[in-house]
Order: C-alpha cells, then sequence, then structure tokens
C-alpha cells in the first residue's frame, strides 16, 4: 500500500504537509494542495482513518446502537432513514451497530462504538435498564443520547415519547365514541415500550370503570403475522369486542386482514386502532386510525443535542414528545353511544 511518506515523495513536500493537507489544519498554499492532491490521485493512497482519529481525536461520526428485531418493519426504516439523512446534514457519517438478543450485547456494541472513536452515540435500548444507561453515560466522556427511553439521573441525554399516555389516549377515544369491550393486542412484552403499551390500555379501561379482562389481550410481537394470529385467538376464545387496539400499525393491518378473512367487517362491527402511523396507514380499506410517534421529531432533538454537546454545550432540559392520534375511516362509534 502506498504511504504517506511515498505521497510526500512524489508532490515533493514533506510527510507533515501532506498530513496538514488531510487534516484541513494549518495553512498550505493551493498550489501545494494541488500537488499533493494530484500524488494522492496518482498513488491511489488512502489515510489511515482510525490513525488520524487516534491523533485528532475526531472520527467525523456518530454512532447507533439499535436491537436487530426493530429491523423488520417500517417504523425502524423511518427511524434509520431520518438519522442517516441528518447525520450527513451535520457533515458526518452514521455508523450502525446490532445491540442483538440481551443487554450485554447491548452494551458489547456500544463499547464497538466508542472503540471507533465515533464523536457521539445514539442508543435505542431494548435490554439495558434507565439505571444502567445513567451508568455508561456517567462513565464516559463522549456524548451519549438515549432514544425513546426516559432516564432518571440523566434527563437532559435523552429524548422519549410517553407510549403509557398514547396508548391511553387511544383506548379513551374508543371509550368516547360508545366502546366498552376492547381488545388489545400486544407488542412484545420483553420491550418496555410493549409493556408501556399494555399499561396504558388497562389504565384507560381503569380510569373509566370498566374491568381489564385477561380474555381481551392477545400477545402480539409486532408483526402483520402477529396481528393475524392474535385477532384468530380473541375469536377462538369467543369473546365479544366492538373496538381493537394493536400496539403497532403493522399488527393492526394483519388483524384487519384476518378480521376480513372471518366475515367481520371493519368498523361497522369492529373499529381498529394501530399506532406509529406508517406511510401505508392511510391506504389501507378501511384507512387506519392510528397514533403517530413523532419518530423524525426525536431523532432530529436528538443528533441536535449530540452536536450542541460536540460544541461544548451543556443543559439540563428533558424534552418528551407527545403521540398524535390519527383518526381515520377504521373508527366507528360503538353500541354504547
Amino acid at each position: 500500500m502506498t504511504t504517506m511518506l511515498e505521497v510526500a515523495k512524489r508532490a515533493g513536500v514533506s510527510k507533515a504537509t501532506v498530513s496538514r493537507v488531510l487534516s484541513g489544519n494549518g495553512y498550505v498554499s493551493q498550489d501545494t494542495k494541488d500537488r499533493v492532491f494530484k500524488a494522492i490521485a496518482e498513488s491511489g493512497y488512502r489515510p489511515n482513518l482510525l490513525a488520524r482519529n487516534l491523533a485528532t481525536k475526531k472520527s467525523q461520526t456518530l454512532g447507533l446502537v439499535v436491537t436487530n428485531t426493530l429491523y423488520h418493519g417500517v417504523y425502524f426504516s423511518e427511524l434509520l432513514f431520518h438519522a442517516a439523512r441528518l447525520t450527513e446534514d451535520q457533515g458526518r457519517q452514521l455508523i450502525l451497530a446490532d445491540g442483538k438478543h440481551s443487554a450485554e450485547e447491548e452494551r458489547a456494541a456500544i463499547q464497538y462504538l466508542l472503540d471507533l472513536r465515533c464523536d457521539a452515540i445514539i442508543i435505542y435500548p431494548r435490554f439495558l435498564t434507565p439505571d444502567e444507561m445513567d451508568e455508561i453515560i456517567r462513565n464516559h466522556e463522549q456524548p451519549i443520547m438515549v432514544l425513546n427511553r426516559r432516564l432518571r439521573q440523566n434527563g437532559s441525554h435523552c429524548v422519549w415519547s410517553d407510549q403509557k399516555a398514547s396508548s391511553q389516549m387511544a383506548v379513551e377515544q374508543l371509550i368516547q365514541q360508545g366502546h366498552r369491550d376492547i381488545a388489545f393486542i400486544t407488542g412484545s412484552l420483553d420491550s418496555p415500550t410493549g409493556i408501556e403499551r399494555l399499561a396504558g390500555y388497562k389504565e384507560a379501561l381503569n380510569s373509566h370503570g370498566i374491568a381489564v379482562r385477561d380474555e381481551l389481550i392477545a400477545q402480539g410481537k409486532w408483526t402483520p403475522a402477529t396481528g393475524a394470529a392474535g385477532v384468530e385467538t380473541l375469536l377462538e376464545r369467543n369473546v365479544s369486542f366492538s373496538a381493537l387496539v394493536a400496539s403497532n400499525d403493522d399488527m393492526a393491518i394483519g388483524a384487519m386482514k384476518q378480521l376480513y378473512a372471518k366475515g367481520v367487517r371493519v368498523p361497522e362491527q369492529v373499529s381498529v386502532i394501530g399506532f406509529d402511523d406508517v406511510a401505508l396507514a392511510p391506504y389501507t380499506i378501511p384507512a387506519l386510525s392510528s397514533v403517530k410517534i413523532p419518530v423524525t421529531a426525536m431523532i432530529e432533538e436528538t443528533i441536535n443535542r449530540l452536536i450542541f454537546m460536540l460544541d461544548g454545550g451543556e443543559f439540563n432540559l428533558q424534552h418528551a414528545f407527545p403521540g398524535e392520534l390519527i383518526m381515520r375511516d377504521s373508527v366507528t362509534a360503538g353500541p354504547f353511544t
């Protein structure tokens, strides 16, 4: 491989001058820059990025840790797209690390990004607890932001949406429209989001004096197939329900498909609400009502905070992003209107 010294000899300059041209630090005349870049092009030299990062203590990269169970679905696609776009807008590159299937593997992914000298790191945790993430933030110099989880000690290092309150809002809307027998398809219950959305469902029923019935709760795992399976489970139990909330839109779409297959009309017989307001939601038949979680705004706030911290800023601001219920054709008045 071509070395920096060989580039320097070809350009007729010192190795230090080549280093200044590549780093952008210090004055170098345009003529000299032109000769260095010509020598680099002719020789095929590629700078050692790790060595440069060690020397400058800057890599111009942001790291993102996310569990691979989120890879399947529209929500993660939107999250990753906007994270990459906004990082590029800041003149940096996004590096993705897989948190896999455990808190230990999430820790390993964080350490991997730290070892790569990422300037700052975003964690979208599934297994690490708030206390563990507070400890990670406390023990590292690099700015770290936690997405979609509320921290106890480092409130300014997290951007989150109140999933419990959003779920409660959706169920209360159905109650206001005359529904009492409301079924619920959970997300994965090893997921904090899944747990909080189920808790919001129960809280809404309790606050209106409606009993929580286990037979109206079916467990899903975020996919359309498990939404369909959830409906099948509910129908096999022979329980009556006039409305159904699914913990994400993928499951809601699967649920509507299965209801149709079983001759149950939406919304005439069963109203349906999902979560995340995916791009497909307005185009289902009927158009799917959904709780919109502002993923784009949350990512933008997260990256802006990281850049602010990299520039030496400090703040104590906490920021929660509320969900917004988008009502469409999949909901109609219930039997207790």
